[in-house]
């Protein structure tokens, strides 16, 4: 419905019954999950058997909270460092594509960004099935060759990490390169003029400009990393980050304590993506 071209009554609220009936469709799930999180039960479902912390702060089997479950937080911890490291490659290497695509001219250029990009187009469980069939082809070959056994090419943390630097580096190249596109380049030119080096123009001009950008990246990179499970499921090893952990959990048969945790990570979640959107905001002058 476009706003400037008059519509009846009818459609007009034919049209905001049907945006009320999305959100609802979106926030319905999210919002039984938080309230089933309180459920006094020991099942994370129906009937309501009265409130309680217990599936937070318990530590009496078989009411354990999380905050005393010893292996979800385990799992959570993994899922932090695997987070913490794609973070810092991806936005060290999406800073590097930015500047490539965005500053220099070179024969192949849009074949290779079309290239860079064709993560997002592949479903996540083909890009891990892909990585780990190539990284376990590598292992065996040189094993064969020279008898070295290349366990960071097995399944593990190492290709968790490779497989979701694969796909998040592109959203980080995408944001980085659309804050640089903003960048008046006269500013490096008189930093130039002035007598200063072009190192010494990027750390003080060009950086602090993408600094909202480079924060935005990597708040994005962070949760998606945190929270990816497709990938993850193809490349992991006895170290389970915490998506694993949880679907393993699920499939046992679980308490409400993963309502819980999924309540406090979508607490954090929605916090930190407030906060990316509030440190990208342009400053009005």
């Amino acid at each position: 419905m476009i706003p400037s071209i008059p519509q009846p009554k009818f459609y007009k609220r034919l049209y905001a019954g049907y945006i009320a009936l999305f959100f609802v469709y979106l926030s319905a799930p999210l919002i039984v999950v938080s309230v089933f999180a309180f459920n006094d039960s020991l099942f994370p479902s129906m009937p309501w058997d009265g409130g309680t912390l217990a599936w937070f702060f318990g530590n009496e089997d078989p009411y354990i909270g999380i905050f005393n479950d010893h292996k979800l937080l385990e799992s959570v911890g993994v899922s932090a460092f695997v987070a913490f490291w794609v973070t810092i490659l991806s936005v060290t290497v999406g800073t590097c594509n930015a500047f490539l695509f965005e500053r220099t001219h070179f024969p192949g250029k849009n074949l290779l960004y079309i290239i860079s990009l064709s993560p997002l187009v592949i479903p996540g469980v083909i890009l891990g099935i892909s990585i780990l069939v190539f990284s376990n082809f590598v292992a065996n070959g040189v094993e064969e060759a020279f008898g070295w056994d290349l366990e960071f090419l097995r399944p593990g943390l190492f290709l968790v990490i490779i497989g979701q630097f694969a796909f998040i580096t592109t959203i980080t190249t995408l944001v980085i390169s659309a804050r640089l596109r903003k960048f008046d380049v006269s500013f490096e030119e008189a930093a130039l003029n002035l007598g200063a080096t072009r190192r010494a123009a990027l750390w003080t001009i060009t950086i602090p400009f993408l600094r909202p950008a480079l924060i935005g990246a990597g708040i994005i990179a962070f949760l998606m990393s945190f929270e990816n499970f497709n990938t993850t499921l193809m490349l992991v090893g006895s170290d389970a980050p915490l998506t694993i952990a949880m679907f393993d959990r699920l499939k046992q048969g679980s308490t409400p304590v993963l309502n819980a945790l999924s309540l406090l990570l979508m607490l954090v979640s929605g916090g930190l993506a407030l906060l990316s959107v509030f440190v990208q905001r342009d400053k009005k002058s």
